[in-house]
């Protein structure tokens, strides 16, 4: 029987996503579904610019693969792995999929669903996934401030010429 990796090795794994966000120009965050086996069922990357919608958001994108993968869009026993804390569109989305447990990499300050916990409409509280964070979280941060320090030096470039 095949093992689960470990929760930092998943993490890895997701960065390589963000890494591939971050090369097409896109915020650099990575998202994997992964079965109660410890297979991969699903994956996602930022690509909101490309495809011109505030839906493509890592998570959105690999929970919607694990359930065309699975056959079935409830996710339970399911773990979502991304390198960014979830907005609250993905948290939701996340929680109405019944997954087990969200696992994260760095927090969002700007857009986190911590933000609205207090706020946040209690719907299907018996099926409130486990939240773990700080997941790989320094490479999580890495990631996110190389790909917005490079941005900015491109915006001034550009007003100077």
């Amino acid at each position: 029987m095949k093992s689960r990796l470990s929760d930092e090795e998943y993490m890895q794994k997701a960065l390589e996503y963000a890494q591939k966000a971050a090369d097409e120009g896109e915020v650099p965050i990575g998202a994997l579904v992964v079965d109660l086996a410890g297979d991969i069922i699903g994956v996602g990357y930022n690509q909101v610019e490309q495809k011109h919608t505030q839906t493509a958001h890592a998570e959105m994108q690999a929970l919607r693969e694990a359930a065309q993968n699975k056959g079935d869009w409830r996710l339970e026993n399911c773990f979502l792995y991304v390198t960014l804390e979830p907005c609250t569109m993905c948290n939701g989305a996340a929680r109405l999929s019944r997954l087990e447990a969200i696992i994260f990499g760095a927090q969002s300050n700007l857009f986190g669903c911590h933000l609205d916990r207090d706020s946040f409409v209690p719907l299907y509280t018996n099926d409130t996934p486990f939240f773990k964070g700080g997941v790989c979280e320094k490479e999580c941060v890495d990631i996110l401030k190389t790909f917005f320090k490079k941005r900015r030096e491109q915006r001034e470039r550009s007003k100077r010429t």
